[in-house]
């Protein structure tokens, strides 16, 4: 048997209430531009509806206009989706709580996950969303799951039960200095302040 290797998100569907609530929350709040309607090919009474989430993937609703928003969380049973994050940038988190509050939504204030920051509200027919802030970049020429993949090992191997942030610190050093070379014989960390000949003060100084 042979695996069916994916190779990246291809869209996400949602049910949608009418279509006006979707392109005022995705689009309206959210900032992803309404780039794509048809029908649904496999239901005439319903329309598809397509917003860019920013890198170029997709999230399409499926709405109708005899559905309305109701103000419930939806199932979290095994099976169903729980909630879907959103990457946003520093700037924009840091206005986040400013943001959802003008508008009234509740949400959770600031989460810190230790990886990323977060905070998690309420779309208009009940699914939680989230907006993520990471907190480390990858080096050159590797992916967040690189570091994350290596920062597991570290926090494994060390009997942590949950990662922190020394554990990205020390798997980016480690994937930076495994990845790169370097005319020192010696790689290990080194404190050149002990070998800086001390600053005598003022009052010392004849």
């Amino acid at each position: 048997m042979e695996k069916l290797q994916t190779q990246g998100l291809h869209h996400v569907t949602l049910v949608g209430a009418d279509r006006q609530t979707s392109i005022d929350f995705w689009e309206g709040i959210l900032g992803m531009p309404f780039i794509f309607e048809q029908p649904n090919l496999d239901n005439a009474g319903e329309s598809h509806i397509y917003f860019d989430p920013g890198d170029g993937r997709l999230i399409t609703i499926f709405t109708r206009e005899d559905r309305k928003p109701l103000q419930r969380r939806t199932p979290t049973e095994s099976g169903c989706v729980h909630h879907m994050a959103f990457n946003v940038s520093r700037a924009v988190f840091m206005q986040a709580v400013e943001r959802l509050d003008a508008r009234g939504i509740k949400h959770t204030g600031v989460r810190d996950r230790m990886i990323f920051d977060a905070i998690y509200f309420e779309d208009p027919l009940g699914l939680l969303i989230e907006l993520s802030c990471w907190k480390f970049d990858a080096p050159e020429g590797f992916t967040r799951s690189d570091v994350l993949f290596a920062a597991h090992n570290l926090r494994v191997a060390r009997g942590d039960r949950a990662i922190k942030e020394v554990h990205l610190a020390d798997a980016i050093e480690a994937l930076v200095k495994g990845s790169t070379k370097s005319l020192s014989a010696d790689r290990a960390p080194k404190d050149p302040y002990r070998r800086a000949a001390p600053v005598l003060a003022k009052s010392e100084v004849k």
